[in-house]
């Protein structure tokens, strides 16, 4: 399967999974009810922000993809098999996957990883290393797509996490129209495969 396979898919609403780590082959998926952070009612809870102010984390894009998908599937039960993670790993190479970070120091401390097209960012597993620090991942992230101008930000299920920064679900033909409609919109400022420390703080 080629990156151009897997953006088809993406943007016909299918999404990867695989049945554990060590598994090189995977299946499609697209979700009755799907999970979205509607860009425009992002909340980070007010304890969190002082909490990543107190932490001085510094904030990155695509500094450690692979570090990022690495962590994310660094867990006791995960559908990122290898091979999603090789794929990922190309669609990276290929500029369309995109990885969100805090550091500390040197350190990679937390991340989040997603595919990107369109005005659409699909976000797909997240991890940390330090309290609270993927909280400020997510409000990093959500500065990142607003100000370059995206339209949908896909979480494909909706959790109690996601729920505390504004997340909700929609009927999968809500998502289409939502789909149809950010895909198609003008081009805008794409997310880089190049490395991009943020000043930016929460």
């Amino acid at each position: 399967m080629t990156p151009d396979d897997v953006l088809r898919a993406y943007r016909q609403g299918y999404f990867p999974m695989a049945e554990a780590r060590h598994h090189t082959g995977f299946d499609w998926y697209e979700a009755r009810r799907r999970g979205i952070i509607p860009l425009e009612a992002f909340h980070l809870p007010r304890r969190a922000r002082r909490h990543l102010r107190q932490a001085g984390f510094r904030y990155a894009i695509n500094g450690d993809f692979a570090g990022v998908i690495g962590g994310c599937a660094d867990r006791e039960s995960t559908w990122i098999g290898v091979g999603i993670e090789a794929l990922f790993l190309k669609l990276h190479e290929a500029g369309h996957a995109h990885s969100f970070e805090a550091w500390d120091g040197e350190t990679l401390v937390a991340g989040l990883y997603g595919l990107a097209f369109g005005r659409v960012f699909c976000a797909e597993s997240i991890f940390q290393r330090r309290p609270e620090a993927m909280k400020g991942v997510l409000a990093f992230c959500h500065a990142e797509l607003v100000r370059r101008g995206y339209r949908l930000w896909d979480t494909q299920f909706l959790n109690p996490f996601l729920e505390q920064f504004g997340a909700m679900e929609i009927p999968a033909k809500a998502y289409q129209l939502r789909l149809a409609e950010a895909t198609a919109a003008d081009p805008i400022e794409p997310l880089t495969r190049n490395p991009m420390l943020s000043d930016w703080t929460p």
